[in-house]
């Protein structure tokens, strides 16, 4: 199996890899085009090829299948095709029924079903002109059905790209912390949220402490705050312009959440933004684009989704459920989560929050993983008046504002067993124990929470915690509050690494550097 999977990545050094760097340049110069309009070679020669502007993805893995993710130019058809050798020998072919057209800004998914369980599948899709059936060049990838039966599994986590000024810099070799984590050969990646910075222009050249110039790709999108759908559309189009980062999508299957950044920082429904960048200062309505732009950009398969949204579970073999959280959609104000908050204020709502509960009370998984965008247990602040972004309202004592969901959660699945936590959001690294001895609220059953993050952004904290829950800080990287929003040529970007073993069907979980530098990391011995 493992050698297969490094087949497989050697398999993408030599096509995919290839053909990415190829789309990147390519991108760069249309990053902002609206796919449509006829193209020629030239005036007078024959019509021009179709193109896969943007390379290819895939995501939320089944055990017959998974969902493939790819821009087109103009109006085409989607193709796949899939087998189980390099050769294409006995390919399955799936074609799409509806045309990749400028009203999904050129993106399509298709659904490729009836695979084998725990095999790896190596997919090629083409695209084929709706006018004349000219088809592209094809651009290859892989992914790992889930499992049917007890197996190695790895997976990683992180989140935040594009952040904080820190974009696409072509003198350290773009986003490395994907190539690091394709090297360790993950079956899946969560990505936990932020993954674009749509409220965060880039300037072209950064003077960095030391002297030295950081100097980004910038392009119109990427110039100032995203308001309009365009705009949203443009954050996605700029980071796949990363040949790292295409890389990956075309061999690790991803399982995207969002959170603020995709629309603007720290936003909740209803806000009214008191920001001068903006002349569209409706929450809801940037929301509304954002989200759009979220879902057309991302190999997400709504109707995975309970509510068509985000939040969605992933079995993934009878080793591991995966619970994806939406915690921005349905958050109560944050002038309404402050240490003096005395009511209970949403931050999943209750149709999640029962959902949540249900799901890992049925769940017959040996672990059960959720992946929360928002830490539970980390001080966030939002402003100078004490309001709060996180979870957490920010004050010791008894449960109060968001918590009190988040209580009502951990009291009602204390007798399931083996949950896991993965966050990221506050751009350092980091491993909560949280227990009932340690804390103010006491129903619950033990329980850790890993955090890691950045990937590609400004690094900060620590963060205080709030002793609601128990948390015990067992490991922080952070670069600390002298040395703020720390670039990436500093080595506080992080991701982590979760690992379950198909014999002891033990859980080593690792922190590490997007250098590839293990900093920390603890095996859990799965409970009965």
């Amino acid at each position: 199996m493992q050698l297969s999977r490094r087949s497989a990545l050697r398999l993408g050094a030599s096509t995919a890899l290839a053909t990415s760097v190829t789309l990147a340049h390519a991108s760069r110069a249309a990053a902002s085009a609206t796919p449509g309009s006829p193209s020629l070679a030239s005036p007078g020669l024959l019509r021009s090829r179709p193109q896969l502007t943007h390379g290819v993805a895939s995501g939320d893995i089944r055990g017959d299948g998974a969902l493939i993710w790819a821009r087109s130019d103009r109006p085409a058809h989607m193709v796949v095709e899939t087998a189980a050798t390099e050769s294409f020998q006995n390919a399955k072919v799936f074609r799409s029924n509806s045309l990749l057209t400028p009203d999904t800004d050129g993106t399509g998914r298709l659904r490729v079903v009836g695979l084998e369980p725990g095999q790896e599948i190596f997919y090629r899709v083409t695209l084929e002109e709706a006018d004349t059936g000219i088809c592209s060049d094809p651009v290859i990838g892989t992914f790992r059905t889930a499992p049917n039966r007890a197996s190695n599994i790895r997976l990683h986590w992180s989140g935040d790209v594009a952040g904080q000024g820190w974009g696409i810099n072509d003198e350290i070799g773009g986003y490395t912390g994907f190539s690091t984590m394709m090297e360790r050969n993950p079956d899946l990646f969560i990505h936990s949220g932020d993954t674009c910075y749509a409220d965060g222009p880039l300037d072209e050249s950064v003077t960095l402490s030391d002297g030295t110039v950081w100097r980004n790709h910038v392009t119109p999108a990427k110039s100032k705050v995203a308001e309009t759908l365009e705009e949203y559309r443009g954050q996605y189009s700029y980071n796949l312009m990363d040949k790292n980062y295409l890389a990956f999508n075309a061999q690790v299957p991803q399982l995207v959440q969002w959170d603020d950044h995709e629309t603007v920082n720290n936003w909740y429904p209803n806000e009214v933004l008191d920001d001068d960048r903006y002349t569209e200062r409706d929450v809801n309505t940037l929301a509304k684009r954002a989200y759009q732009a979220f879902h057309e950009w991302q190999p997400i398969d709504q109707q995975m989704a309970v509510d068509g949204r985000v939040y969605r579970k992933v079995s993934y073999g009878p080793l591991l459920d995966i619970f994806i959280l939406d915690m921005r959609s349905y958050k109560g104000e944050n002038t309404s989560n402050n240490p003096r908050s005395t009511t209970e204020e949403p931050i999943l709502g209750e149709k999640q929050t029962n959902w949540l509960i249900d799901s890992l009370k049925d769940s017959r998984a040996t672990w059960k993983i959720v992946a929360n965008d928002l830490p539970l247990g980390i001080i966030v602040p939002d402003g100078d008046d004490g309001d709060q972004e996180s979870v957490s309202n920010g004050a010791a004592g008894a449960p109060a504002g968001r918590e009190r969901e988040i209580a009502r959660l951990l009291s009602a699945i204390k007798d399931v067993s083996n949950v896991v936590w993965l966050t990221a959001d506050v751009h350092y690294t980091a491993a909560h124990h949280y227990s009932p001895e340690r804390a103010q609220f006491t129903d619950f059953a033990p329980f850790w929470e890993f955090v890691s993050g950045p990937l590609h952004a400004g690094a900060f904290g620590p963060n205080e915690m709030d002793s609601t829950f128990g948390p015990k800080v067992e490991y922080v990287h952070a670069p600390g509050k002298d040395n703020a929003n720390a670039d990436p040529t500093q080595d506080f970007q992080h991701f982590g690494e979760v690992d379950i073993d198909g014999d002891s069907r033990e859980m080593t979980v690792r922190l590490l550097t997007t250098r590839g530098t293990e900093l920390w990391s603890t095996t859990l011995k799965p409970q009965a």
